[in-house]
């Protein structure tokens, strides 16, 4: 039997980001930026703010030059899954309901299904570094959130590194715990969203 279509609500976003160096990404426990936030357009054009053709006003000067990053944001109307693209990445977020039982690391069948299903389009952008960050919400100690995100995301790679089974493709697996949420902890429903594993890749260059 097939699955009814599922609902989409998509938002456009665009979101600014200040030029700053690129370093190799590597993995550690207590990391000191936060995921994706790594400026992805390349470098703008650069401007002669003495060009004769430049019409500034007395006295005024050219502000830093900045990337304007177009950010695509699509969630399903259950917020069980949540994609985000950019011009030169992916990022597929789960909630941990959809993947674990409460307070578990332990990935049923159809949540290795979905996993599997990123896989095919990890595969199909060709790309060759995968990162795997998991999350939780600010309930209980911050302690056990680590422990819980890391062993959840560990468990997402596991599934996705049987898929792929490439040992061309580098993996970056983290746990979070509550930092960086992405909806309000004060309710519920935000919550939900916030308790998530997030599986990114770079998309395919044109």
């Amino acid at each position: 039997m097939t699955s009814p279509p599922r609902l989409m609500t998509a938002v456009t976003l665009m979101l600014a980001t200040t030029l700053c160096g690129t370093t190799t990404a590597h993995a550690d426990d207590d990391p000191n930026d936060p995921p994706g936030t790594e400026p992805s357009a390349s470098a703008p054009v650069d401007v002669d703010p003495n060009d004769p053709d430049l019409k500034l006003p007395d006295g005024a000067t050219l502000a830093q030059a900045k990337v304007l990053d177009i950010k695509s944001v699509v969630e399903e109307q259950s917020g069980d899954e949540r994609r985000e693209d950019t011009n030169t990445s992916v990022t597929l977020a789960l909630q941990a309901e959809v993947l674990f039982g409460k307070d578990s690391s332990k990935l049923g069948a159809e949540a290795k299904s979905r996993i599997r299903g990123i896989a095919d389009e990890i595969r199909t952008q060709n790309a060759t570094r995968v990162r795997v960050f998991g999350f939780t919400d600010n309930l209980g100690s911050s302690a056990h959130g680590d422990v819980l995100s890391k062993r959840r995301a560990n468990a997402v790679h596991d599934v996705l590194s049987q898929s792929l089974n490439d040992a061309d493709i580098t993996y970056e697996v983290r746990g979070y715990g509550e930092r960086y949420p992405i909806a309000d902890n004060a309710t519920e429903s935000g919550r939900k969203k916030n308790r998530r594993v997030e599986v990114s890749f770079p998309r395919t260059e044109p």
